[in-house]
């Protein structure tokens, strides 16, 4: 399987890295990188600026792990290249109209949009219990302050002074991770695989209580109803995102290699 990825990021380095000592398996090769600016640090794949060096490569599948905007300039052009595309940025989902056009774009060359699991654990239960209709799903997300800045939030609070939880934002999913585009893609995934992004509520608390990242998620529905907690430590050199995230994705790579998957 020739992996492309775009993006060498937090999560981007992890799955190079992974790559690098035979963690992805032994039938992914990784085979182009385009970055914004060329880097070192990608072993010996093939890293580019150029768009058209990299989809220039035969490409089986490319990771797309550098933020709403490449998923806008770059996402269908994977697609009718060839390639299935994994998503990690799914906040930029939100746009209905890119979400429509990566679909068609899908559909039309025979390839699959697939929107990693990454940070956020229940996704498998949620979109089996949305089968048989949800009625509420809710999730919060908490984050310590640091995690927030360069964010809406530094508008509405003074993150460097903080003692209590403060909430920064409560309300649709869709409108949430439009403001917080680094810091909810998690979200997105959630109210995709249940009820919608309109009708999934989202609230945001910047916490300087904690150093970790603590999400949950409430759903009711037909089925009964659950709970989930996760508690996640954040990436040394990126306090936006979780460490359990490029670990998830680099589950999802093995997967798309795997002869056996488990919890599709």
């Amino acid at each position: 399987m020739r992996l492309g990825m775009i993006g060498c990021g937090a999560i981007g380095r992890e799955v190079a890295a992974a790559w690098g000592r035979g963690d992805l398996g032994p039938k992914v090769e990784l085979a182009a990188v385009l970055v914004r600016r060329p880097r070192p640090g990608a072993d010996d794949a093939v890293v580019t600026s150029e768009p058209d060096r990299f989809f220039a490569q035969r490409l089986d599948v490319v990771l797309e792990c550098a933020g709403h905007q490449a998923v806008r300039a770059h996402g269908a052009r994977c697609l009718e290249a060839g390639a299935n595309l994994v998503l990690t940025s799914i906040g930029a989902l939100v746009d209905d109209d890119l979400r429509a056009n990566l679909e068609q774009a899908a559909a039309a060359s025979g390839r699959r949009l697939i929107l990693a699991s990454a940070g956020i654990g229940a996704l498998d239960i949620l979109a089996a219990a949305a089968v048989g209709g949800l009625d509420r799903v809710a999730m919060t997300v908490r984050k310590d302050p640091s995690a927030w800045y360069g964010t809406e939030a530094e508008r509405l609070c003074d993150l460097a002074s903080l003692r209590a939880p403060v909430v920064v934002y409560e309300g649709a999913v869709r409108e949430g991770a439009r403001r917080y585009p680094q810091n909810v893609n998690i979200a997105a995934a959630v109210a995709l695989a249940g009820i919608g992004l309109d009708r999934t509520r989202l609230t945001i608390v910047a916490d300087p209580t904690i150093r970790t990242h603590v999400v949950e998620i409430e759903a009711n529905g037909a089925f009964g109803s659950f709970r989930f907690t996760e508690d996640v430590e954040p990436t040394a050199d990126n306090p936006k995102t979780g460490r359990l995230v490029a670990m998830a994705v680099i589950k999802t790579i093995r997967q798309l290699a795997a002869p056996v998957v488990i919890g599709a």
